[in-house]
């Protein structure tokens, strides 16, 4: 009889290409795989477990709205997505919230959010300012706003025009605001797929600054950095500005899918009924989730606990890096989303992370030679010290073996 992984092969699309373990449970920052071996857990399902894994708040939560109801449509009043609504604006913008089912479906709602507002301003504005290297999603409006080769390839786009700029050139963006009068700029704070490239503060504030001076919408897509990955709610928020709209997903479904956008109050006006929509989002049981979540994170001080961790981490990060300056030129990231710039060819740092996987650790790789880590929130000091301790091991064979040859 075939064995998961060839069963996988033998039924499921090859998009992506899996780490050679079947998963059998998870529990707290770990997972478990069919023969009981446990992982340390530092991909969180990118970016989605912010609480790791069977969190006794997420499970009550489950347990409790399944026991009512699992779908019952937008026709009706949905309670837990209220009481969510509610907890996001307290805890970003005064306005209203669309919920979706994923990231993808955030930035697609926002695009569609952008055209009708767009459509409604007296001087004519088109088209979407986005960053180099950035990454908003793979369905095909998103995929237009996404600036990376490998992914969009040569799909069909829309025809909504995209005006790409570099990071950190504030002079270029205000030349594309002055030339082209684009509708909006959709901002990742962190670029987390481009190689988690921090945004300075100062940076995000010209941002903010030329969308008022111009008149075009701030969008802070905060799918991947959101949710207290970053020390505070949303990263925007170190920066002390305010978006006119905020895209969110991942860690706000507690595990289960689920996405969308906060818009300004001022801009509540802008979707009508039958303008957008979705059968699924938002799920009662998502939305129930994302209210444990935010209870567990805002009331109950695990945020500030992960911020604390999250310096440590940085902190033995550092520490290796100032060591094996040769192997890790930087150290990239805020609060539990961190990048290590590896000064190796992307065979070594997959052969990294394979050694770390049979460790016992999980960890991502993105732009090839970019180790992601995506931490839980529950993360401790001790599993700090351990990853520290084995991934020195591993930089050290790979430094032995760069002497050897």
């Amino acid at each position: 009889m075939l064995n998961w992984m060839e069963r996988d092969q033998e039924v499921i699309m090859s998009t992506y290409g899996r780490l050679p373990i079947v998963i059998e449970r998870g529990e707290g920052n770990y997972l478990y795989d069919e023969d009981g071996k446990k992982y340390l857990d530092l991909f969180t399902g990118l970016a989605v477990n912010i609480l790791g894994h069977s969190h006794p708040d997420i499970l009550k939560a489950l347990t409790d709205q399944a026991s009512k109801f699992l779908h019952i449509s937008n026709y009706f009043y949905n309670k837990p997505a209220i009481a969510l609504a509610e907890n996001l604006i307290a805890s970003s913008i005064k306005g209203k919230v669309f919920f979706a089912n994923s990231g993808a479906e955030a930035t697609e709602a926002a695009l569609k959010f952008v055209h009708k507002w767009a459509k409604e301003q007296k001087e004519k504005k088109q088209g979407v300012v986005v960053l180099k290297n950035s990454f908003h999603g793979r369905t095909l409006g998103a995929l237009k706003l996404t600036r990376q080769a490998g992914v969009y390839q040569d799909f069909p786009v829309t025809d909504v025009p995209v005006y790409e700029v570099e990071p950190h050139d504030v002079e270029a963006l205000e030349n594309v605001f002055k030339q082209f009068s684009p509708a909006a700029i959709v901002v990742e704070p962190v670029l987390g797929s481009g190689g988690i490239v921090t945004l300075k503060q100062d940076y995000l504030r010209d941002i903010a600054s030329l969308c008022k001076t111009y008149g075009v919408l701030c969008c802070m897509d905060e799918i991947q950095t959101g949710v207290g990955r970053t020390g505070t709610f949303f990263a925007y928020q170190q920066a002390g500005i305010e978006p006119d709209v905020i895209l969110f997903a991942k860690g706000i479904g507690g595990g289960l899918p689920l996405g969308g956008i906060i818009v300004a109050e001022r801009y509540a006006h802008v979707f009508k009924p039958g303008d957008h929509g979705t059968t699924f989002g938002p799920s009662p049981l998502s939305a129930a989730l994302g209210n444990a979540v935010f209870d567990v994170l805002m009331k109950q001080g695990q945020l500030e606990k992960g911020k604390l961790v999250a310096d440590e981490l940085h902190e033995q990060m550092n520490v290796l890096m100032e060591k094996y300056s040769e192997i890790i030129t930087e150290v990239r990231g805020m609060g539990m989303m961190l990048g290590l710039v590896m000064n190796v060819d992307a065979g070594s740092v997959k052969e990294i992370q394979r050694q770390l996987l049979e460790d016992g650790i999980m960890v991502d790789v993105t732009q090839q030679t970019i180790i992601r880590l995506l931490p839980p929130l529950t993360l401790t000091a001790d599993e700090v010290k351990w990853f520290h301790t084995k991934l020195e091991e591993k930089i050290q064979t790979v430094v032995n073996n760069n002497v050897k040859s």
